[in-house]
């Protein structure tokens, strides 16, 4: 961008943006998006992108779904607002905390609302205190997630994520929050290392760290079944069932953070299903309104909602909420939402495409700059990297995929670099065409940037 517009104007100067160089902003400008259709969205000089992140990893069916806007207006005229404080509900929000809670198959029990996947783990904190306080064991607080996790951004949720951006200049993380080992094979195995002894390995990381702190002290265990903004990082062969063998081993919950792996993108409707998780608390997020609508559910097995209800109770009231916990509209439009995903078997979409997207982007591992290529189901990531023997990134770290996720608008592609991984989350309606659309606008822009190097 050269010149800039007068509505770019007006963004530099009134709006602060998220996840942005404030500077560099004001020198560029903002890519304004006007409207959407389907897997694709329109800037306001009419240029066509494909989504290849589903927004920010989100919208399951599309940015034009007609049936999504019509739940949200009938809500609308009939009730537009209300809350779910002092023993008030509505039938939108009965509605799909049953439909939640059934999905799990006899997992989870209950359900409570929030508006984002940051302040459903900012919940999910403050419910593991209020659980071991119930169970007189205050000193049990501590919370073990993982470095390049991702799980929020408030001051709490922020602290259990394990990206340096989300830390820096905020005086984070929190003491209560610790940091176990990134399990990426492709970056943290060692030479000879069989998958399966890197997850040994990484179980005796976690199993260390408890020690280390005190098992009386170390309340529960966070992570995404498949990593997501860290670079989208696969769970090596039998991790998660050596990471919960040493949390039960220790009384800790398991907590299953699905904002992004919930209702299909691996294929399967969560991902706890994919790599038999059975967590005592699911977050859930994003696809589950395809983000027309800010929502989010916290969901609890009967052995943690058993404890905070008799605690409730005990106190005389479960003293947290939000002002939109539950809100109408916003559980409509999700019902209406998951209506569409089952009826157009957009799961088993996910699982066919999606084996359409890692072979088609497997082809590319013989190309100069790819290191490793990982992902499962409609989501994906390619490693570049600096030398392909040596596995040695590039210096400095994120140039390069800067460099492709810039080049890529020019060819009509939204993806997303993460240091010098690109990763691909579509939505889940995109078509096998689609996908080799896809695919190839990022091959070209590879060979493209490659040449400049």
């Amino acid at each position: 961008m050269t010149s800039l517009s007068p509505a770019q104007q007006r963004d530099i100067t009134y709006q602060l943006h998220p996840y942005t160089n404030a500077v560099k902003h004001s020198q560029i400008g903002p890519r304004i998006i006007e409207r959407g259709e389907g897997i694709y969205v329109f800037d306001d000089q009419g240029k066509q992108y494909i989504e290849g992140m589903a927004g920010l990893w989100s919208v399951a069916v599309g940015f034009n779904e007609q049936r999504l806007v019509d739940a949200a207006q009938r809500q609308m005229q009939k009730l537009p607002f209300y809350h779910t404080f002092t023993h008030k509900t509505h039938t939108p929000s009965i509605e799909l905390a049953e439909r939640l809670v059934q999905c799990t198959n006899g997992q989870m029990s209950t359900a409570f609302f929030t508006n984002s996947g940051s302040e459903a783990n900012d919940t999910v904190i403050k419910m593991v205190w209020y659980y071991n306080n119930a169970l007189n064991r205050p000193e049990k607080k501590k919370i073990i997630a993982r470095n390049r996790g991702y799980h929020g951004v408030t001051v709490a949720s922020a602290s259990l994520t394990g990206l340096a951006p989300n830390h820096r200049g905020f005086d984070l993380p929190l003491p209560a929050m610790k940091h176990t080992t990134c399990p990426h094979y492709y970056r943290e195995g060692r030479p000879g290392e069989t998958e399966e002894d890197f997850a040994t390995r990484m179980a005796s990381d976690l199993e260390a760290l408890i020690l280390r702190e005190g098992p009386e002290t170390v309340a529960a265990f966070i992570g995404e079944p498949v990593m997501g903004a860290g670079g989208v990082i696969m769970p090596p062969n039998t991790y998660w069932d050596k990471i919960q063998a040493v949390c039960r081993k220790y009384d800790m919950l398991i907590i299953a953070d699905e904002v992004i792996t919930g209702f299909g993108r691996l294929g399967t409707l969560f991902g706890s299903e994919k790599y038999r998780i059975q967590p005592d608390i699911m977050v859930l997020s994003k696809q589950i309104t395809s983000s027309y609508l800010p929502l989010a559910a916290v969901l609890l097995n009967d052995k943690v909602n058993a404890v905070i209800t008799r605690q409730s109770g005990e106190l005389g009231t479960f003293g947290h909420g939000y002002t939109a916990s539950g809100h109408p509209v916003a559980t409509a439009v999700a019902i209406e939402n998951l209506n569409i995903i089952q009826e157009k078997g957009l799961v088993d979409n996910a699982a066919s495409t999606g084996q359409v997207l890692q072979t088609a982007l497997r082809a590319l591992a013989d190309h100069p700059l790819v290191g490793e290529v990982r992902g499962t189901g409609l989501i994906a990531a390619v490693e570049l990297v600096a030398d392909k023997g040596s596995r040695r990134p590039f210096d400095p770290l994120g140039s390069v995929g800067a460099a492709v996720y810039e080049r890529a608008h020019e060819h009509g592609l939204l993806v997303r670099g993460i240091q010098d991984s690109i990763a691909f989350c579509p939505p889940l309606i995109i078509t096998e065409s689609q996908v080799h659309d896809m695919v190839d606008r990022f091959a070209t822009t590879l060979d493209e940037v490659h040449k400049t190097l």
